[in-house]
């Protein structure tokens, strides 16, 4: 497993002084890919400032969006007397509906038993079914021993229809003989009982209810720090399954499970760090417990799996990062902890189906001073005007909410902005795009124009 430390120091940022026609590999980023480094040629840098200016060459520009057209446009925005002040507020207002309107980018997407569903917006029935059949095993691991258990627990496959058809009064005695052999002195036993306290949790709120109550979460904990790979998974599996029930959700904190569950995400397997990350989002469902996930030492190796883990590991290391980053304390965490590349890098990855949910991230660490300068640093403007020019409308908006942030108290943002050849997008997407996005755009290019008025003004 690559180290937090060995993260971090393969985390070189760009430099703000970068030279803005670069695209570097850190994002991914091809020339040629975009329009933005043709526009931008058509802005001038003059004296090392970040006042930029029109050259008259402005016929070449892309979606024919001429310097005339620019001001033209930008002129019809000033004319709105009156409007600019209150406008302000009602930006805000719709930044804010913007962050709930895709709130459904905090619901887990994945989950090994099957068990999302609960949680999830979109249900992946297809998936659930080939992730459970392939959990825990890889060309490099070996099979387990075999379970020396007889009756109930010997048994490796059961009927879900016979599981859905036994009440909780008659499976009781089965759970508690489950718990009982959690304390067994054999590894396989323990293995064979967690997996069973797994799938007997797997889809029915009353087991969940019974399993907890007849004492499993913290029988359970423990198995989180056992050397064998799966029974560990299939503690952790099982533990998520519980906490999907709003009750469990204190009892898995009082049994100390948050930091052992951060221990599965730096040590586990792929399929139990994944199962330890949405364990830690459900967790994180309740706000007491989202400041101290995040004391706990949450975000560094949720930042790891971001970075390294698979395709449905990053997409729940990012579902996860987005619920404990509504605290700023975690903000600043995920900053501290190299957050900000891989995301920023996952926005320039069109077309890999975690764009958006980064963006949402993004989003959401750009609220405080360390996420905004990270952002620039990681060429994240750039970025962000090529989502603006070829995202999907949702990431459209999510772009232009960023830097609005990014530009809305920072004439050096804005120049930024310029370089990179934001205008003729917003432009654009202030005529053609969603009601929000026309809004945020236009409140944008004012602040464009405000800047161009203060360079003309210093120059004269």
């Amino acid at each position: 497993m690559v180290s937090i430390e060995e993260s971090r120091s393969n985390s070189t940022r760009f430099s703000l002084n970068r030279n803005h026609h670069s695209h570097s590999s850190k994002t991914h980023r091809f020339i040629g890919r975009s329009m933005r480094t043709i526009r931008s040629s058509f802005f001038q840098h003059q004296n090392h400032t970040n006042t930029c200016t029109f050259t008259d060459n402005s016929t070449s520009l892309s979606e024919n969006l001429s310097d005339s057209v620019v001001d033209l446009r930008l002129g019809e925005l000033a004319s709105r007397n009156g409007k600019s002040v209150n406008y302000s507020v009602a930006s805000h207002e719709e930044l804010i509906d913007l962050s709930h309107a895709f709130s459904d980018f905090s619901a887990c997407s994945s989950d090994i038993s099957g068990e999302l569903q609960k949680l999830a917006c979109l249900p992946s029935l297809e998936y659930v079914n080939k992730s459970e059949s392939t959990a825990g095993k890889s060309e490099n691991e070996p099979e387990p021993e075999p379970e020396p258990c007889t009756g109930f627990l010997m048994r490796e496959n059961f009927s879900t229809e016979i599981i859905e058809s036994i009440s909780p009064e008659d499976l009781q005695p089965t759970v508690k003989m489950c718990i009982d052999s959690l304390q067994s002195a054999s590894v396989a036993v323990k293995r064979s009982a967690a997996a069973k306290l797994r799938l007997l949790a797997k889809n029915r709120a009353d087991n969940r209810v019974l399993i907890a109550e007849c004492g499993a979460v913290p029988a359970l904990v423990p198995l989180l720090r056992c050397s064998d790979p799966w029974t560990q998974e299939h503690a952790v599996t099982a533990l998520l399954n519980l906490s999907l029930h709003v009750d469990n959700k204190i009892l898995l904190t009082n049994a100390g499970a948050v930091k052992s569950l951060i221990y599965v995400l730096k040590t586990g397997t792929e399929a139990s760090k994944q199962n330890a990350a949405c364990a830690l989002l459900s967790l994180a469902l309740v706000e007491e417990n989202k400041s101290s996930i995040g004391a706990s030492g949450a975000i560094p190796p949720l930042v790891s799996l971001l970075l390294n883990g698979s395709n449905r590991g990053k997409k729940d290391a990012l579902t996860t990062l987005y619920k404990l980053c509504s605290v700023k304390q975690n903000k600043e965490r995920a900053v501290s902890a190299g957050a900000v590349k891989p995301l920023v890098e996952l926005v320039a990855e069109q077309g890999s189906g975690m764009t958006e949910k980064a963006m949402v991230v993004l989003n959401s660490v750009v609220a405080i001073e360390e996420g905004k300068e990270a952002i620039v640093e990681e060429g994240g403007i750039g970025v962000l005007v090529e989502v603006i020019e070829e995202g999907s409308m949702k990431g459209k908006e999510f772009s232009v909410f960023t830097l609005l942030q990014l530009c809305s108290d920072s004439v050096k943002n804005r120049g930024l902005l310029v370089r990179e050849g934001g205008i003729p997008p917003l432009v654009a997407l202030s005529q053609t795009g969603t009601a929000r996005a026309k809004n945020m755009a236009e409140q944008l290019l004012r602040y464009l124009r405000e800047s161009r008025q203060e360079a003309s003004t210093s120059t004269s």
